[in-house]
């Protein structure tokens, strides 16, 4: 009984490490449609994590049918980390801990927005959710939703309560859109996220797009999520390889850019332009990291995902996006994993 016990606790203690592990940062935003060319709102997530392996899912759920990034080993997509559902629907997250208390504060984040997807048809719904979840759920995120009304909102969101954020109301967000990594505006003092070098530079690459009137899904897919400039010391890869001799390399650290070493996927939500044609709301996805990879459009009523996003096992533009990976990031001895070659970019 003893042994029996002891391998309980350890096979316990294994997967609390694996979820552990699986905690990684992600860079996020809600855009709403007032400042947008074709007034549709648009939702972003850079995923992050320690699961390079990703694949996009359709289920038809109890209610709604969804799209869905999933862990590739997750077959049975128990846990989504960003998605879209039939109504047009669309939701994501990035890991918020300062608004949990330990471990076992945020591990059904992904569970949750599987349950959202699958019963809410708008952002009332998921706020109706919220409220009769409360005390009954496992979660520490910033919770990013737009739908086919229009509304585009981000719900900084613990296990018994929750902040809105509205992008629409010019009170919370002048600008039109409101950017998150991975800390609360709400958490206690004492507590503390991350994310604060990711945060202050893609405020900077927002501020400069909404001002010249470039806040649009190209801008997001092409720029955005594919940023390789540290905030803090200023790399600036593009300025450095024009004046770099080609037969020097030229190494960035990617552990506090936008596009990191730990972006395994990226999702931008062009929201439908009313009710009627929630249909077209369209799930823009890249496997992998951004600069390895290239963006598909989805669509909840096609009721299939095509074969190179998704299948058996991993996805094959995942797959190919690891190939790539494995020739920018040539030496993976210790921290020297994190170092990008940027002069194979070329």
């Amino acid at each position: 009984m003893k042994t029996l016990f002891r391998i309980r606790i350890l096979l316990g203690l294994v997967g609390l490490f694996a979820f552990a592990a699986s905690l990684f940062p992600c860079t996020v935003a809600v855009v709403s449609g007032k400042v947008t060319a074709d007034g549709r709102p648009l939702l972003w997530k850079n995923r992050d994590t320690g699961n390079p392996d990703n694949k996009v899912v359709f289920i038809q759920g109890k209610v709604y049918s969804f799209l869905a990034v999933v862990n590739s080993s997750d077959n049975e997509a128990k846990h989504v980390w960003q998605g879209i559902n039939s109504q047009g629907f669309a939701i994501m997250n990035s890991l918020s801990r300062d608004l949990g208390t330990s471990l076992q504060s945020y591990r059904e984040n992904g569970s949750f927005m599987r349950r959202a997807l699958e019963e809410c048809a708008d952002v009332a719904d998921f706020e109706k959710l919220l409220h009769s979840s409360r005390s009954n759920r496992k979660v520490a995120a910033n919770y990013g939703v737009i739908d086919a009304k229009g509304n585009a909102c981000f719900f900084e969101t613990g296990s018994d309560n929750f902040t809105k954020f509205d992008a629409n109301d010019p009170r919370i967000a002048p600008q039109g859109y409101i950017v998150r990594t991975n800390y609360a505006f709400t958490a206690p003092k004492e507590k503390e996220g991350g994310g604060y070098i990711r945060f202050e530079r893609i405020s900077h690459l927002f501020q400069r797009a909404a001002a010249e009137n470039r806040l649009s899904l190209r801008f997001i897919l092409q720029v955005a999520s594919r940023d390789l400039v540290n905030e803090k010391i200023h790399t600036d890869p593009q300025s450095q390889l024009r004046i770099q001799d080609p037969s020097t390399p030229y190494y960035i650290r990617t552990n506090d850019t936008i596009n990191r070493i730990s972006t395994a996927s990226v999702s931008v939500f062009h929201g439908a332009p009313t009710p009627e044609k929630a249909y077209s709301a369209t799930m823009w996805t890249m496997l992998g990291q951004p600069i390895c990879s290239v963006a598909v459009p989805l669509w909840v009523h096609a009721g299939t995902v095509p074969q190179v996003l998704g299948g058996e096992g991993n996805a094959p533009m995942n797959e190919l996006s690891k190939e790539l990976l494995a020739y920018l990031y040539p030496d993976q001895r210790g921290n020297m994993k994190q170092y990008l070659n940027a002069t194979r970019l070329l």
